[in-house]
């Protein structure tokens, strides 16, 4: 094939007047109309004058026109690096200096904060607003809507997904078409996906959940799905009726099972729920399963590799589990220090091989080198052990990161900015348990002696300075932090002290 991540995903459904997008309003856009849409972009970006393998940064609001612009970039060769909408100007900063992006495309209330980070490298920005409108698509729309796809290799680059790490410096995980392709190809036999079904999908299209598994499934096996700006619990409730499956957080689960419409009734019709992003509580699945006689399917997967394992469509979906390795993917449990397997049973760090495994973090050899094993087995940091019957339990997850609604937060990001405030001496950033979001942040702050920190105006200005997902939920101000003999917070100690903090009666 001449670009097979094209050709597989979207090239297959040209021609096709078959349901591809159904919309809030009502109005239904197919395969091919998509499309013809893909290539007016794909068109307008060659007019840039962007050659395949440069970079092209995406800040937008969800909408056809988002989607179609990650088509147009692999029929042009372009690496897609989709950014989070809850991104400051400041933060964004950082990925499009880092990823060498040539071309920005942002909502147009960001342009004027962007164009000089972007001329300084020199790249230009265009504007792609949630209504469809935008420099980036008045230019599409004059254009012709075929084009003939760049001629590209599985083992090109499709996408940067930049990961935050420990040090808040964050990381571009480099994926290729191959990697792409597996894992949709895989999840679409495992979920046993095809042209009739319908997902209902309200998750963002700039993380790895909404974008690289749902929408790609949906893709790969030819269905339909009905695209939601965003999760909104009267609209869910609405049109589940023509929903056969859905992918959603934990988040979406209890907030539906907070809502005395969502029955049985309203989900009988429906094939399979998926859960994934953040663990779901055993809680959560004995209550979804009581009230719509559904088991929820959960699986596991990250950034640098997409799904790595997943309940069984038939078989036990068993809670507090992720299930089994995928087909084609290894998993092993490892001595920390060692790298050495350990038995069944036991818990270690969890390792992964695959054709889903992501290339190397971006301009980060070192990086790379530590996490990306020579024999192509990936140390994921998370901490896991898998039991008598192959079931795959996630036990706990190194370098403290807090997984919120979905989202990865990397506490270092947001202690440098609360220890940079007057009257903190220092901080610890942990995750505490909440029954919607999983966890959530919570800051614990020391005072320099003789001070009173005002949380509020230090909460204020966390909240200017990054995306909301990232907001300690409380500002505590203690004596001190317990620390080990070697002088090392002990967080652990923290997260027990505070697990109750937001425990509902």
């Amino acid at each position: 094939m001449a670009n097979p991540l094209y050709d597989r995903l979207f090239g297959i459904h040209a021609g096709k007047d078959t349901p591809f997008l159904h919309l809030p309003d009502g109005q239904t856009i197919t395969h091919a109309a998509f499309l013809d849409l893909a290539a007016q972009i794909a068109n307008a970006l060659t007019g840039y004058e962007l050659e395949p393998g440069e970079r092209v940064a995406v800040q937008v609001e969800k909408s056809p026109e988002a989607l179609a612009l990650v088509a147009a970039c692999a029929q042009t060769g372009l690496i897609f690096l989709p950014l989070n909408t809850g991104y400051t100007t400041s933060e964004l900063r950082y990925f499009i200096e880092n990823s060498g992006a040539k071309l920005v495309v942002c909502d147009a209330s960001k342009k004027d904060g962007l164009t000089p980070i972007a001329a300084a490298q020199n790249a230009r920005v265009e504007t792609l607003n949630a209504d469809g409108s935008g420099s980036l698509m008045r230019r599409a729309l004059g254009m012709l809507p075929a084009f003939e796809p760049v001629k590209r290799t599985e083992d090109d680059l499709a996408a940067f997904l930049y990961t935050s790490g420990t040090t808040g410096r964050s990381k571009g995980a480099m994926l290729t078409q191959a990697n792409l392709l597996s894992n949709a190809e895989t999840l679409v036999q495992e979920w046993r996906f095809t042209r009739d079904d319908v997902l209902l999908h309200a998750l963002p299209i700039f993380h790895t959940h909404g974008l690289f598994v749902a929408t790609n499934v949906v893709l790969a096996s030819g269905g339909s799905m009905i695209f939601l700006p965003k999760f909104e619990l009267d609209d869910m409730i609405r049109l589940m009726p023509q929903a056969t499956s859905m992918m959603g957080v934990p988040t979406f689960y209890t907030r539906l099972l907070s809502d005395a419409r969502f029955t049985g009734d309203l989900t009988r019709h429906m094939r399979l729920f998926i859960s994934g992003s953040a663990p779901l509580l055993a809680e959560t699945h004995e209550r979804f399963e009581d009230r719509t006689g559904h088991r929820i399917l959960e699986r596991y997967g990250m950034t640098e590799t997409n799904m790595n394992t997943s309940n069984p469509y038939d078989g036990e979906r068993r809670a507090g589990t992720v299930g089994f390795p995928l087909p084609d993917v290894e998993l092993k449990v490892t001595d920390p220090d060692s790298g050495e397997t350990l038995p069944q049973g036991e818990i270690g760090m969890i390792e992964v091989r695959g054709p889903n495994v992501f290339q190397g973090y971006w301009q980060m050899p070192e990086k790379t080198a530590a996490e990306l094993r020579e024999d192509g087995f990936f140390i994921t940091g998370d901490l896991g052990r898998v039991d008598e019957d192959g079931y795959v339990h996630i036990v706990g997850r190194g370098k403290d990161l807090i997984i919120s609604g979905g989202y990865n937060i990397y506490p270092k990001e947001i202690e440098l900015l609360l220890d940079d405030q007057p009257g903190v001496l220092e901080s610890a950033v942990i995750g505490v348990p909440h029954l919607d979001f999983g966890e959530t942040p919570v800051g614990l702050l020391v005072a320099e002696p003789g001070q009173t920190p005002n949380t509020d105006v230090i909460l204020s200005k966390v909240q200017d300075a990054l995306a909301r997902f990232k907001h300690p939920r409380k500002l505590i101000v203690l004596d001190a932090l317990p620390r080990n003999t070697m002088g090392k917070v002990q967080k652990n100690v923290l997260r027990e002290e505070f697990k109750d903090l937001f425990k509902r009666d």
